[in-house]
């Protein structure tokens, strides 16, 4: 399958009066169109640097990182951020949050606004486009930050933790909701997370760091009968407790040497 993502030889430090702090040392990997990588890693390791340099905020100080071959360009669109918190502003409607980029991109017009409409119908949204964030469930919040992400029509998503903030419950169920969303659309995306077994459930391999700084431990393909085809489903296979015990025990090497 043809690359969508390829990190060459990347290394990252921080610099302040006091020193250098390394962040990655000497990452390597590729991502193939469509795929769902999630990666994990101690604290500290450099999981939401990675994402800074993939998305371009910072630049590599070592090595190379291409999209669909080349180098991206100052100012590309092609790459979609999900954070941590939704990030939706209370003084403007659900509607008005998620046509935000494509306002701020001068693309809202009829045929977006109709796709926007449509969005919001598919994804659980329909009668809530006048509502204000604060009417809404943790959950609903978060599938409107994600309409926002995908209004953009990005080719690659990044989701830094995105599911952190809720509750157990909602967790699983707008992770299982999310996933089904990004895998149906065929978008390539890069989840990070301190969850094992989020990680596990949702991703095509997972990509393991070391602790600082950050070197590729291990990438492990993650493969289900096709029978679990969600999420939540995974999460009741018998090889489910296999895979997290193989990761689990990776990242307990890097806490018994510390």
């Amino acid at each position: 399958m043809k690359p969508k993502l390829e990190v060459c030889g990347v290394s990252y430090s921080y610099h302040s009066p006091d020193g250098e702090t390394p962040a990655l040392s000497h990452i390597s990997f590729i991502v193939s169109a469509g795929e769902f990588l999630a990666v994990v890693g101690p604290s500290g390791c450099g999981k939401s640097t990675l994402l800074s340099l993939l998305c371009g905020l910072i630049k590599p100080e070592d090595g190379s990182i291409l999209i669909d071959g080349a180098a991206a360009p100052e100012g590309h669109t092609g790459i979609g951020y999900m954070l941590q918190k939704d990030h939706l502003f209370e003084w403007r409607t659900i509607y008005d949050n998620v046509a935000l980029g494509l306002e701020i991109q001068k693309k809202l017009n009829k045929s977006t606004h109709s796709q926007l409409k449509e969005m919001l119908q598919s994804y659980g949204l329909g009668g809530f486009e006048k509502a204000r964030p604060s009417e809404l469930s943790g959950g609903m919040r978060q599938r409107a930050a994600l309409i926002r992400t995908l209004a953009l029509k990005p080719d690659l998503l990044l989701l830094d933790e995105p599911f952190s903030a809720l509750d157990y419950q909602t967790r699983l169920s707008v992770c299982d909701d999310i996933s089904s969303i990004i895998r149906s659309t065929g978008k390539t995306a890069i989840l990070i997370t301190h969850d094992l077994s989020e990680a596990i459930s949702v991703a095509d391999r997972i990509l393991i760091l070391s602790s600082r700084p950050g070197r590729i431990k291990a990438i492990l393909p993650i493969d289900f009968p096709p029978e679990y085809d969600s999420p939540l489903k995974r999460r009741n296979a018998g090889e489910f407790s296999a895979y997290f015990n193989q990761v689990w025990k990776l990242l307990q090497e890097d806490v018994s040497l510390d």
